[in-house]
């Protein structure tokens, strides 16, 4: 069995495994994947698409092409008009330089070993002025900073391997000009965004 067929075997179990329905953040951090990629006729490659639940953000008018290791979860987004490839992110994006007005990884960099490279993956791609937006869990958000004062690990999803601060985000968005942080998808975030936030979601332009 090659890694990219074990890669697509262990998603899809975590994923079935899972209890409750995971949701893409909701309306706010859909309404900002939509005014980052922009469009209509944007080229766009999504990484780590599954079956297209955040995708359709921004699809309608745009060329996206998604790619991901569970290759049912393909077959899905696919049928949404996604152009798919099934491929493992971490072997390198297997696209030519320049190729991407838009690059987007919507809870992604805490699943893979070297978050580091696939930005560096997704700047390599993007054309010049073009954008690289994502999210991922607000790591060191009040309720994970309790469970480990509890003894408990700050995250029990065991696909999970890096937390992620917002210094971290901007340490991996410094070849990127003008980026840029939001914090969302909590009832408490006007009392202390960084403490309350669920996600952060983040984007960047690739300079000329």
């Amino acid at each position: 069995m090659t890694r990219l067929e074990e890669q697509s075997r262990r998603y899809r179990r975590h994923h079935r495994d899972r209890t409750g329905a995971f949701v893409y953040g909701g309306g706010e951090r859909a309404e900002l994947f939509r005014r980052y990629v922009g469009g209509p006729g944007r080229r766009v490659l999504d990484i780590g698409c599954r079956y297209g639940a955040l995708t359709r953000a921004y699809l309608e008018g745009n060329h996206v092409v998604g790619i991901d290791v569970d290759r049912l979860a393909l077959d899905e987004a696919a049928r949404m008009g996604i152009e798919t490839q099934w491929a493992d992110a971490e072997e390198g994006l297997p696209f030519e330089d320049a190729s991407f007005d838009v690059v987007v990884a919507g809870e992604l960099l805490e699943h893979v070993r070297d978050p580091v490279a696939l930005v560096g993956e997704g700047r390599r791609v993007l054309r010049p002025d073009g954008t690289f937006v994502g999210s991922v869990p607000n790591g060191f958000r009040l309720k994970n900073r309790l469970r480990f004062l509890a003894g408990r690990k700050p995250e029990n999803d065991p696909t999970h391997l890096h937390l992620f601060s917002p210094g971290d985000l901007c340490a991996l968005l410094a070849g990127f000009d003008e980026p840029r942080l939001h914090f969302v998808s909590s009832r408490f975030l006007r009392f202390h965004p960084r403490l309350a936030a669920n996600i952060i979601v983040f984007a960047g332009r690739k300079s000329r």
